[in-house]
C-alpha cells in the first residue's frame, strides 16, 4: 500500500513570481471561491496570524471572510491584499 502526503499548494507559495502566477490563476478562473481560496492559501503560506496583525482584522475573522461561500466585503479583500503585498490590477482581454 502506497501512502500519500495530501498536497498543500501553500507549501510551494515560497516565492513572489509562484504567488502572484497563483493569485493571477485564481482571478481567470469563473468560480468567484477560486479567488478566496487562493488567497486563504497564500495567507497560510505567509502565516495567518500576521496576516491577522498587518490586515487589521482578527484571525477568526480572516478565516471567515476567505471561507468558500463567503461573501467578504470589498474592503475587506482589499485589506487582506494589501496586507500580503499584492497589488491587483485591470488588463483588457485580447480576444
Amino acid at each position: 500500500m502506497t501512502n500519500f502526503t495530501p498536497f498543500d499548494a501553500a507549501d510551494y507559495l515560497d516565492n513572489e513570481e509562484t504567488i502572484a502566477a497563483y493569485l493571477t490563476a485564481a482571478l481567470e478562473d469563473p468560480d468567484p471561491d477560486a479567488f478566496l481560496v487562493a488567497v486563504k492559501t497564500v495567507a497560510r503560506a505567509r502565516g495567518m496570524t500576521q496576516l491577522a496583525k498587518d490586515s487589521g482584522l482578527g484571525r477568526e475573522s480572516l478565516y471567515k471572510a476567505l471561507s468558500p461561500g463567503a461573501k467578504p466585503r470589498y474592503e475587506t479583500v482589499m485589506k487582506v491584499v494589501r496586507a500580503l503585498g499584492v497589488n491587483l490590477h485591470a488588463e483588457i482581454r485580447h480576444t
